[in-house]
């Protein structure tokens, strides 16, 4: 198995909920977006090509598309906002 420069851990409960990046082994910051990871590793010198390549990114705790904890809505259905 390959070891990647960039973790990407499961979600974290938070408002809103948000994973954090580890980069060469490091924690570096909090991501509550793809984009936020992308950020990341440009400020390491790193350019991803593909989220989706296990070489580059380990996603652990769910994909690129997980953001949320598992049986959580967001935004909360009380800070939703009204028509």
């Amino acid at each position: 198995m390959s070891h990647p420069r960039i973790m990407v851990l499961g979600v974290q409960p938070g408002t809103p909920p948000f994973r954090i990046v580890e980069i060469d082994g490091q924690v570096v910051g909090e991501a509550r977006t793809v984009t936020d990871v992308l950020h990341a590793a440009a400020a390491f010198g790193i350019t991803v090509h593909d989220l989706d390549d296990p070489d580059v990114v380990r996603w652990v705790g769910g994909d690129k598309f997980t953001w949320t904890l598992r049986g959580a809505s967001w935004p909360p259905q009380d800070q939703k906002q009204r028509p």
